[in-house]
C-alpha cells in the first residue's frame, strides 16, 4: 500500500529561517511533477527578529513555485515588477519559465498574526514544452478556490483536479493539490486518476491500514492502490501528485530536463542577465560555490527522475 514514507529534514530557507525539506529525497526524487516541498515553521519570534527571515533575491527557471500559508504573511516581490503580500488560504503560483527573480520578505509585525507564521512551498517541474515558456505571476484569493465539508472532513482544492473539483489555478500538466483538516474518526481516500499520490502529514497524525503516522512524513503510495486515511486525533494533510514528467536535472533553485540550460542558467545568474525585483534590487543570493571542488568550479547538476 506504501512505497515510501519520507521523513522531512531539517533545511535553511536563509540564515535565520528553517525549514522541514520534504523532497527531493534520495529515494524519491519527485512525485507526479512536484519536484520539491518545504514545510516552514509555524514560527513564533518577536516583530524586530522578522528581517532575520527574509529570503534575498534569488532566480528560478524550468518550474512553478507555489507558495500556500497556513499562518502570518510574507511579501513576493519579482523581476516582472509584481509586488504581492501573501496572506493565508490563497495560492500563489510563479511560474518561472524561462527565467525569473524573486524575494520573499517578512517585514510587516502582521507577518505573525495570529501567533505564529507557516507555509507550505512546493515546485512542480515543467513539461518540457514549457520549460521556456515567458515568467508569470497570480494570486489566487480564497474564494476562487473550492471547499468540500462532510462529517469531520474540510477540504480545500489548491490547484488542479480531485473528488469533481475544479478550480481556474493554471497549471501545465495534469496534477492535485489539496489541504486537507480531518477531525478525530473521521476517514477519507485519495484522488483517483492519478499514477503517483502521496499525503503529507502537516499536523497532528494519520493511520493507514492499521500504522500510524505523525506530523512531518510524506506517505507515498503505491499506484492503483486506494487507501483509507483514518484519523486518530485532529490532523491536517496536503494531498499531491499527478503524472511523472520524466527525467529532470536539478541545481540550487534550477530545474530542467537538459543539463546544458542549468548550466545556461548559472552563468546567467553570475553574469546579471536575469534581472532582479525592480523593487527589491539593492542585494541578491549569489551563485553558490561547491566547496569540495576547487575554487572556481560548481558541482554539476543532479538528475532527478
Amino acid at each position: 500500500m506504501l512505497d515510501l514514507v519520507i521523513d522531512a529534514r531539517p533545511a535553511a530557507l536563509s540564515a535565520g529561517f528553517e525549514v522541514r525539506r520534504i523532497l527531493p529525497y534520495r529515494l524519491r526524487r519527485m512525485l507526479g511533477p512536484f519536484i520539491f516541498m518545504d514545510h516552514a515553521g509555524p514560527v513564533h519570534l518577536a516583530p524586530e527578529q522578522l528581517p532575520n527571515l527574509d529570503v534575498l533575491p534569488h532566480p528560478h527557471i524550468g518550474l512553478s513555485t507555489v507558495s500556500y500559508l497556513f499562518g502570518g504573511q510574507v511579501t513576493h516581490r519579482d523581476s516582472l515588477g509584481v509586488e504581492q503580500v501573501i496572506r493565508p488560504g490563497e495560492v500563489n503560483w510563479m511560474t518561472a519559465g524561462s527565467g525569473i527573480a524573486h524575494s520573499e520578505r517578512f517585514e510587516d509585525p502582521a507577518t505573525l498574526a495570529g501567533g505564529a507564521l507557516e507555509m507550505i512551498q512546493t515546485w512542480v517541474a515543467l513539461p518540457e514544452a514549457d520549460e521556456e515558456s515567458a515568467p508569470s505571476f497570480t494570486n489566487y484569493q480564497p474564494q476562487e478556490l473550492p471547499i468540500f465539508t462532510d462529517s469531520g472532513v474540510w477540504m480545500r482544492l489548491i490547484a488542479g483536479d480531485a473528488f469533481g473539483l475544479h478550480n481556474q489555478v493554471r497549471t501545465h500538466s495534469p496534477l492535485f493539490y489539496l489541504h486537507v483538516v480531518l477531525q478525530p474518526g473521521a476517514r477519507f481516500g485519495l484522488p483517483r486518476g492519478y499514477p503517483e499520490r502521496g499525503a503529507y502529514v502537516a499536523k497532528g497524525s494519520l493511520e493507514v491500514n492499521g500504522r500510524t503516522y505523525t506530523a512531518g512524513q510524506l506517505l507515498v503510495f503505491t499506484p492503483g492502490i486506494d487507501p483509507v486515511l483514518v484519523a486518530p486525533m485532529a490532523c491536517t494533510l496536503m494531498l499531491l501528485g499527478g503524472e511523472p514528467l520524466g527525467e529532470r536535472f536539478i541545481w540550487w533553485n534550477f530545474v530542467s530536463s537538459r543539463r546544458e540550460r542549468i548550466e545556461q542558467a548559472k552563468a546567467d545568474w553570475q553574469a546579471g542577465r536575469i534581472a532582479l525585483p525592480p523593487n527589491d534590487n539593492a542585494a541578491f543570493v549569489p551563485l553558490p560555490q561547491d566547496r569540495t571542488r576547487p575554487a572556481g568550479s560548481t558541482p554539476p547538476p543532479q538528475p532527478l527522475s
